[in-house]
């Protein structure tokens, strides 16, 4: 993070900063965007896109911006960059094709227009920073696919959860330790939650009543998890997640878990329940040398096997800015998948499920998310609950019961399933050859 600051003053002082389009203006959105304006010298946010040209126009109203000018083409929007005025937009294709942007902050939580925003990006040569977990869940292997294809990077953010632990994570394989745990510390799990019951927390911090219910039915930290399970190669303990109920500091949980059985499943990401510090974020690891061991007991970590390490907050949208830079000026995605999917999120019943119902949105009254390996999602045909809102019910589903693809009708057209498929059946090809290279070679 330190070297980030100086190449963006130097950017700065050279009168070349970094440009920025952001997609999505909501509760996160305006944050970010103060952010950029306000703190972030050597950063440049160009034009908002929103549907709600209002929400586009708020980002830049509150951040004190006074001139912002609505395009309608791409020709408006490369002329309102030129002559340095702020854009705002309903087209978010407009920032996609633009040029004068050298990355997109993608910020609506969506998955399937989302998706379209990616590629569109993708196809012109635009870096991609998602605070997007689940869409990343969902159909970010195959996404970062066509990024790498066409030599532009696709990141999840700091700030997020899943960013600041790829951060420690990478520090602490830095230092010589081997990770075996990545955890997220949360404040309260109920899968039942619903945005009847979220609806007065959700009022008082200004949020929508589903993406609340979404963090407290345990859906939003199970994409958390399943990101971070992809980007580093770890895979779950259990299906769901130990997750256990902890009120003590992380650094006394150690215990809990077996390391011969961590290391044997190569490092697992889980969370906890109203540890300290809260809403921070923790991994433990190894350290196989004695001399380095003795060291450590010396440093007040304690005599192993598992050594403790954790960020005590999360400062999400202050910490997106950082993300664009890493990715524009070094080429450093904050964190990606690294191939095949390792975790995914499945789709389970909340309540008991009737034949011929739709199923409402994540965060809603009908589905909660869970934790699975992508190996038994794949084998048992389990259903992703990034897929899950619009598909209609072909058989009833029993409360806490995984749905199946056999158990829903898609919708006609999306291209979120079309691009499931692909990566369902690119990686299976991958793991095939990978087999019969190996086959071959013994």
């Amino acid at each position: 993070m330190i070297i980030v600051d100086t190449a963006l003053k130097a950017r700065a002082e050279a009168g070349n900063p970094v440009k920025v389009g952001m997609v999505g203006s909501g509760f996160m959105g305006w944050g970010i965007a103060n952010q950029i304006i306000n703190s972030v010298p050597g950063m440049e946010l160009v034009a908002v896109a929103s549907r709600h040209l209002s929400n586009a126009k708020r980002a830049y109203d509150e951040a004190g911006v006074e001139t912002v000018r609505q395009v309608k083409t791409v020709a408006e929007l490369e002329d309102a960059i030129a002559q340095g005025t702020a854009a705002i937009t309903e087209d978010a294709l407009l920032l996609c094709q633009a040029d004068g942007i050298d990355a997109l902050i993608e910020v609506t939580g969506t998955i399937d227009f989302a998706a379209k925003v990616v590629l569109e990006a993708i196809a012109h040569g635009k870096h991609i920073v998602l605070m997007n977990a689940e869409l990343d869940g969902t159909i970010g292997a195959i996404l970062k696919t066509y990024a790498d294809k066409a030599g532009v990077i696709l990141s999840g953010c700091d700030g997020d959860q899943p960013g600041v632990e790829m951060n420690l994570y990478r520090y602490v394989k830095s230092i010589g330790m081997t990770p075996l745990l990545c955890g997220n510390i949360k404040g309260l799990q109920d899968t039942y939650r619903n945005p009847t019951t979220q609806e007065g927390f959700a009022k008082k911090w200004g949020q929508k009543p589903h993406m609340v219910t979404s963090f407290a039915d345990g859906t939003k930290i199970s994409f958390e998890q399943a990101i971070v399970a992809n980007a580093t190669g770890m895979t779950i303990a259990k299906r769901g997640m130990l997750g256990y109920d902890f009120t003590d500091h992380v650094d006394q949980m150690t215990h809990l878990y077996d390391v011969d059985q961590l290391k044997a499943l190569g490092g697992i990401v889980d969370y906890v329940v109203g540890a300290k510090p809260g809403p921070g974020v923790f991994v433990f690891a190894t350290q196989d040398d004695p001399k380095h061991c003795h060291y450590l007991n010396y440093y007040k970590l304690g005599e192993g096997p598992l050594y403790s390490f954790y960020t005590p907050y999360h400062l999400c949208h202050f910490e997106v800015p950082l993300s664009v830079a890493r990715v524009v000026l070094f080429k450093d995605a904050v964190l990606a998948p690294l191939g095949a999917p390792r975790v995914e999120v499945v789709a389970t019943a909340k309540t008991d499920l009737k034949v011929g119902e739709t199923i409402d949105c994540i965060g809603g009254y009908m589905t909660y998310g869970q934790c699975e390996t992508a190996q038994v999602t794949q084998a048992q045909n389990l259903f992703p609950i990034g897929l899950a809102e619009g598909c209609r019910l072909k058989r009833a589903v029993a409360k806490d019961q995984i749905l199946t693809y056999e158990d829903v009708q898609l919708p006609e057209n999306r291209l979120c399933d079309r691009l499931r498929a692909e990566q369902n059946a690119y990686f299976a090809q991958a793991r095939e050859l990978n087999y019969c290279l190996t086959h071959n070679e013994a």
